[in-house]
């Protein structure tokens, strides 16, 4: 074990946001988005065996043993947090860890825009983050949570699996249930969720139609909820939520949607000119004009609506990485490549700009 912790403290030091191991390869961390092989013993199959006997929590023995792969959260005195998978490949155990900062950061450090914060404060309603895997869609998450929970008396509910970040209660009171330690199922949980009286639910995860049919419950009657989707657009995630559920209950889920949704806020990460990543955002909120194609189930113009709503908070992903560039954060380069319409930001980046028709506006 002692090599083990080694490795992890080696990958905090380096800041290293992921750690991969299998038996007979170089262990590899993932840095500024990079593979890198590091130099250390080649794991062998007797101290992978070994390591994951040691980190695998109790109650996860019997699923691992019968799914060959779980998810838990493991965490190292003085060394930190990593969000584990244990899975097997070839017949042999692997791991994947992802490290997770104790600090939880700010909106500032994060490089995240205002309207988040405006998102964060809503009374009611359901927000969605998406993005796809390793976006920082559960740092902002966390972001928001703290942000709450240093400004306003709220009792705000955790449904995680596993558990990320730790919060300490500030302003707030803050409860954090990991499926299987704290609740036997993310359904069995939100079963019982509004009797424990919160005004914030936070699901880690949008997951299938029961989930979402709980978060519209939770809307309507007044409740916050906060989760994630992987999805890459605000019009694929309402999309993907859309075929959670069979064709013939779609009509009447949309038209609950357009009622409760708050907003959907799209992460995609971008190398900067120092060699950092920043957010590049997607943000759609629920304002008159997006709750009317929603009821009208107008979904493949939200792109467009978004992108004149700007005097509404709502930003697309051509639009935040042309910002970036302009201020320097981000090159031409990295741009194109995170663009949802690299043709358009191009053009965009040449003082042309082309409205929904194809008209020049600018």
């Amino acid at each position: 074990m002692e090599l083990f912790k080694k490795i992890l403290k080696t990958a905090v030091d380096g800041v290293a946001s992921d750690i991969h191991l299998k038996v007979g390869t170089p262990v590899v961390f993932r840095i500024n988005r990079e593979l890198v092989s590091i130099e250390c013993p080649v794991p062998t199959l007797e101290w992978m065996n070994k390591i994951v006997q040691t980190v695998t929590p109790p109650h996860l023995v019997k699923r691992l043993d019968e799914d060959r792969e779980v998810d838990f959260s493991y965490y190292i005195p003085e060394v930190g947090r990593f969000r584990t998978n244990v899975f097997q490949q070839r017949g042999q155990w692997a791991l994947a860890m992802r490290h997770v900062k104790s600090n939880v950061p700010s909106f500032e450090e994060l490089g995240l825009l205002e309207q988040i914060k405006s998102i964060a404060e809503s009374p009611r309603g359901i927000v969605l983050l998406a993005g796809s895997t390793g976006c920082g869609k559960s740092t902002t998450l966390a972001a928001m949570i703290e942000h709450i929970n240093g400004n306003f008396k709220k009792h705000i509910i955790t449904l995680e699996d596993p558990i990320e970040f730790v919060f300490e209660d500030n302003q707030s009171v803050i409860e954090q249930r990991e499926v299987g330690l704290d609740t036997l199922s993310f359904h069995h949980a939100l079963k019982y969720v509004l009797r424990q009286d919160p005004d914030i639910i936070m699901l880690g995860e949008m997951r299938d139609d029961i989930s979402f049919s709980a978060a519209m419950s939770a809307a309507d009657t007044g409740h916050l909820v906060l989760s994630t989707l992987h999805t890459t657009t605000a019009a694929q995630s309402i999309t993907r939520i859309l075929d959670f559920f069979k064709a013939d209950e779609r009509e009447q889920v949309r038209r609950q949607l357009a009622g409760t949704l708050r907003a959907v806020v799209c992460q995609r990460m971008v190398p900067t000119v120092d060699n950092k990543m920043t957010p590049a955002l997607e943000i759609m909120i629920n304002s008159p004009l997006i709750k009317k194609m929603l009821e009208e189930n107008r979904i493949e113009k939200l792109t467009a609506a978004i992108e004149t709503s700007a005097d509404d908070g709502m930003l697309t992903f051509n639009q935040s990485l042309f910002n970036l560039v302009k201020a320097g954060r981000v090159s031409e380069k990295e741009a194109m490549a995170k663009a949802s319409n690299p043709q358009a930001l191009e053009m965009n980046f040449k003082g042309i700009f082309l409205n929904e028709g194809g008209r020049i506006v600018g």
